[in-house]
C-alpha cells in the first residue's frame, strides 16, 4: 500500500472514496491506495467466505467480502478481506460497519509488513487499531505461501483482557470460536498453488 500524501479528515475520505473506483484504506488522516491481489489471494477469500456463507446464511450475522469498510471513529476505515457482524446497529450504514466480531486478512507480501504474521508481542499498527473496536473477539491471519492460519481471539476473564494467538497447520481443523465454525485447512487452501 502506498501512502497518498496529505492530511484528510474522514468526511474528505469518505467523499473522495465514495466516488472513486480504487479502493483507498484511512488511517488517521492518511489515505492508502490497494494493491491489487493474486489469483491464491482471491481463492483463500472466495474459500473462506464460502465456508462463512454455509455456515450463517439464515441468522442474523452478516458477512462481507473486500468491498465494504470498517470503521473506528475518526481512526481508520479499512477493507478486511472478510468480516461478520451481527449487531443490529451495522444495518444503518451500507457502506461502512462499525461492530464486526470478526475480522479476516489474507496475507500478501504488503499486508505482512503492516499487519504481521509474527507472534502476538510483535503487534504491529493494524492489529493494535482492529482492537480498538470493542466488539472484535476474533483476528484471523492466513497466509499465502503455506497452509498457515494465525487467529487471535480476545479473551475477557476476572483478571482483565488479553488476546491469545492459535496457529493451525496443515492437517488442522481452523476453529473460529468468535461464529463457531470449523473448517478444515485443507478446505481453506483448495485450489490454491502453494509452489510459486
Amino acid at each position: 500500500m502506498i501512502a497518498i500524501p496529505s492530511g484528510f479528515s474522514p468526511e474528505e475520505y469518505l467523499s473522495i472514496e465514495h466516488e472513486n473506483t480504487i479502493r483507498h484504506e484511512y488511517r488517521r488522516g492518511l489515505v492508502y491506495a490497494m494493491a491489487g491481489g493474486s489469483d491464491d489471494h482471491s481463492r483463500l477469500a472466495i474459500n473462506l467466505l464460502t465456508a462463512i456463507n454455509f455456515h450463517l446464511r439464515d441468522g442474523d450475522c452478516q458477512f462481507f467480502s473486500g468491498d465494504v469498510k470498517v470503521n473506528y471513529a475518526d481512526e481508520f476505515f479499512y477493507y478486511p478481506d472478510a468480516f461478520v457482524t451481527c449487531d443490529p446497529r451495522d444495518k444503518s450504514d451500507r457502506y461502512v460497519k462499525r461492530y464486526p466480531k470478526l475480522i479476516a486478512e489474507v496475507l500478501s507480501p504488503s499486508t505482512k509488513k503492516f499487519v504481521s504474521e509474527a507472534l502476538e508481542e510483535d503487534r504491529t499498527d493494524k492489529f493494535e487499531d482492529y482492537r480498538l473496536l470493542e466488539s472484535l473477539e476474533e483476528y484471523v491471519l492466513i497466509a499465502q505461501d503455506e497452509m498457515r492460519v494465525e487467529c487471535r481471539r480476545r479473551v475477557k476473564d476476572g483478571t482483565g483482557e488479553r488476546w491469545e494467538t492459535v496457529v493451525y497447520g496443515a492437517g488442522d481443523i481452523v476453529m473460529l470460536q468468535s461464529i463457531d465454525l470449523e473448517v478444515a485447512i485443507a478446505e481453506l487452501y483448495r485450489g490454491v498453488s502453494l509452489e510459486r
